[in-house]
């Protein structure tokens, strides 16, 4: 077989530790930030751990201001009125402060807050990104407290365009955060649905790299390992959540599948995207909700790739089936929903759900080659439960 060129970056610093947020002050003092712009969600800024990372800040003298106005899902009025509280103040760098939807925030203030054009204007299509100017890019500190999208480590963000209810990438190289803090500590207050709503997460992030098609076996293995740990290690930390080595190793593989799905994603975040938007539901919960559906539909493309990850969780059995089955499983242990429906998603608007989730940027690098139809067809299948119409 001839290997195809391709490209592939793995460049992000990452701290790890228990205690490792102390060491923020240092972070900033290393990018050369004096002034940094403190972003959090709404939620999270009420919680004792903002506080305490805030008076680590005061205790070694940085200025800063706390931006928390970011919502569940970030939206475009979120990231303006950072913007401008952003330039008000004179910030000179970000620190993004939370799960992926503050992160996601944060990297996208930090990105516009030396931009010219809207932020539409950056979508990740083409070679819009390519427009930005670079040097208008404030560095960014990631300081992840779910482990979940692994945005930590990601050079996008997923905005809200609440005009169009739909999900829009905003992307460009150098959106990658700088340093990133990974503290275990920091994740001990989760409480379980959330940490097996972000857990499956990244195990969907993981799955999907793994089964897009091109030639990367940097981010197989990478996805592959993450899968294994995240198998291992979610349940001991759903069920107790202060146990730090699975806190630890949850955080870790929810940056690995990051990292790895740099290869591709799939047709569950193709179809998650678009319901975000539109009924607001949790990103993670979507996504756990829609990943064997989509693992049935794509069945024909990727049971070569499920024998070996049968294999990898010393599964019984081998291939697409056995996995499935693991997954449903794993989710019943979890108390994740089998359906859309549980969470009241209905299908009535489905074949606008079907439209949108084929435009979304997941979408061409799917396992198999999809249609909008096909999209609609796994989304009804999911608010059904009903696999076997895949």
């Amino acid at each position: 077989m001839q290997l195809a060129n391709t490209n592939w970056n793995y460049p992000t610093t990452i701290w790890f530790g228990n205690g490792r947020i102390n060491e923020i002050s240092q972070a900033c003092k290393k990018l050369g930030i004096n002034n940094p712009l403190f972003v959090t969600d709404e939620g999270l800024v009420k919680l004792d751990i903002v506080e305490n990372t805030i008076n680590i800040l005061k205790r070694d003298g940085l200025n800063f201001t706390v931006y928390s106005e970011v919502q569940g899902n970030p939206t475009e009025k979120n990231v303006v009125d950072g913007v401008a509280h952003y330039l008000k103040n004179k910030h000179d760098g970000v620190i993004a402060f939370g799960g992926g939807s503050a992160i996601d925030a944060a990297k996208t203030i930090a990105f516009m807050s030396g931009q010219k054009k809207s932020i539409w204007d950056f979508e990740d299509v083409g070679d819009n990104w390519s427009y930005a100017d670079p040097a208008g890019i404030a560095p960014i500190i990631a300081i992840p407290t779910t482990a979940g999208t692994g945005s930590e480590v990601g050079r996008a963000s997923v905005i809200l365009d609440e005009k169009l209810h739909t999900k829009k990438i905003i992307f460009h190289p150098k959106m990658l955060p700088a340093i990133v803090i990974s503290d275990p500590e920091l994740t001990l207050g989760l409480p379980p649905h959330i940490t097996a709503w972000t857990g499956v997460d990244a195990m969907v992030h993981a799955i999907e790299a793994y089964c897009a098609p091109g030639y990367h076996p940097m981010a197989d293995g990478i996805a592959i390992e993450a899968i294994r740990i995240i198998a291992k290690y979610l349940p001991m930390a759903v069920k107790d959540g202060k146990n730090l080595e699975a806190r630890g190793q949850m955080l870790v593989a929810a940056s690995m599948g990051a990292t790895a799905f740099q290869k591709g994603l799939g047709s569950v975040h193709s179809v998650a995207h678009q319901l975000g938007a539109i009924y607001n539901k949790q990103h993670g919960l979507l996504n756990a909700i829609i990943l064997p559906y989509a693992l049935q539909q794509n069945r024909s493309a990727i049971e070569e790739r499920m024998v070996y990850l049968s294999k990898v969780l010393g599964l019984e059995k081998e291939g697409t089936t056995a996995i499935i089955d693991y997954i449903i499983d794993l989710r019943k242990e979890l108390n994740i929903p089998h359906t859309l429906k549980e969470i009241d998603i209905n299908t009535d608007n489905a074949k606008e759900i079907g439209e949108m989730a084929y435009k979304d940027p997941s979408t061409p690098s799917n396992a198999k080659p999809i249609k909008a139809a096909d999209l609609e067809l796994l989304f009804r299948a999911a608010v059904s439960g009903d696999i076997k119409a895949l």
